[in-house]
């Protein structure tokens, strides 16, 4: 891939994505499939006058190790300097950028069981901290090829020209043409619009049916609100928390969920891919499920905490988005669920409340904004799809049909 195409992808990321402003930190976290790429987004975020840009490199086979070798108390026990670190986060707010590129079976055979009990025993500590974070910050997940996921997706080629073709559609899809910046200014104000009509229905309750057998409704937080595309921090920066995005999404009002959905896509969840699975709901609650491929995980997924059998996110995605067009199945959750429409179980967004920036977390969860250790989304949306809207004024007004935009 040509370096100019990539410099300008890394300028989309850092001035688009994240957004830096002068003097702020930034922290990267990425796999180790793609250093020179990183380079450039370093260079990229410095451009922007960041005061320090820090890497964290990850990479699978030593989380492998981790898990195979640590007992169970380490693994659960945050170390002092890693609470150093988080309040750091919360002293300085830097933006956050992920750069996923991780293969999709790249933790197969790790130890489930003990993974979940060491997030568990975790996670308490650093709530108060990602709590007192919330929507002060920029972040932005973008991807670059790993060999591994560009194998699996082109099996046929060889290393080199797999990752060639990966490069492509990652590009393609994020829309880094001759001047990207402009192309999501336009984007941004499309998904802007589609949310405002949304907005304007009040809307209480949504009603999912397809062909897959998902027939599925599900309740909306009066103070709700639909967004999409760029969001505006609590410190007033305006960013692109996912590039990709093609998503019109709410936080629904948790305890309201009743009927069963069909997963559309294969879920991406901790290096293992599970697939062929179906939920059902009962009083917002997943209360019955099964997979074909790796149950015992989705098991995991769902009993990880209390809330983590809610919804957090309810998100529309046409059929014929650009991702879906591409014929191509990623493999990656940050790609296919920019292809259909989708849940998220677990955490919600504070920030999908109207007039957040008026009201404290705790005040939007009691809402019905939900609250999790996870945020984990599955692909829903397919061909036929019919989703309708049950407003206030009791209309039903059709917001999809045949898997697309009905207005």
């Amino acid at each position: 891939m040509k370096k100019t195409v990539l410099r300008s992808y890394a300028r989309l990321i850092a001035r688009t994505g994240v957004n830096i402003q002068p003097g702020q930190e930034v922290f990267i976290e990425a796999e180790l499939d793609q250093p020179e790429f990183v380079k450039m987004l370093v260079e990229e975020c410095y451009k922007c006058k960041a005061k320090k840009v820090v890497v964290d490199w990850n990479y699978q086979p030593l989380q492998k190790l981790h898990y195979r070798y640590r007992t169970l108390t380490t693994l659960g026990k945050v170390e002092n300097y890693e609470e150093a670190r988080w309040q750091h986060y919360v002293d300085t707010i830097p933006c956050r950028i992920y750069l996923v590129s991780e293969d999709p079976d790249g933790l197969k055979g790790i130890n489930q069981v003990k993974m979940a009990k060491a997030q568990q025993k975790r996670y308490p500590i650093a709530k108060p901290y990602r709590d007192a974070m919330e929507n002060k910050y920029q972040w932005c997940i973008a991807a670059v090829p790993g060999k591994a996921w560009a194998k699996k997706l082109f099996p046929e080629l060889r290393s080199a020209a797999a990752m060639e073709k990966l490069w492509q559609h990652i590009l393609a899809t994020s829309r880094v043409d001759d001047d990207p910046i402009a192309a999501w200014e336009a984007h941004n104000k499309d998904l802007h619009d589609r949310c405002a009509y949304l907005n304007s229905l009040h809307i209480e309750k949504l009603h999912y049916t397809s062909a897959t057998g998902t027939d599925f409704t599900v309740g909306m937080i009066p103070e709700g609100r639909f967004c999409g595309g760029s969001e505006t921090s609590l410190q007033g920066i305006v960013f692109n928390p996912n590039i990709p995005s093609e998503e019109c999404f709410i936080s629904p009002k948790r305890g309201e969920a009743e009927g069963i959905v069909y997963a559309t896509k294969p879920l991406s969840y901790q290096g293992q891919l599970i697939d062929g699975f179906w939920i059902r709901f009962h009083e917002g609650k997943a209360v019955e499920w099964h997979a074909d491929v790796n149950n015992e995980l989705l098991t995991k997924l769902i009993t990880m905490d209390e809330g983590s059998a809610y919804l957090g996110e309810c998100a529309l995605v046409p059929y014929d988005s650009p991702i879906r067009k591409s014929g191509i199945l990623f493999y990656n959750t940050l790609f296919d669920e920019n292809a259909a429409c989708h849940l998220a179980l677990g955490m919600g967004y504070a920030d999908t409340i109207q007039d957040f920036q008026n009201k404290t977390l705790q005040e939007c969860r009691e809402l019905g904004i939900n609250d999790s250790m996870i945020h984990e989304d599955f692909m829903i949306g397919s061909e036929d799809m019919s989703i309708d809207a049950i407003c206030a004024d009791g209309k039903t007004v059709p917001i999809f049909r045949n898997g697309n935009w009905a207005f």
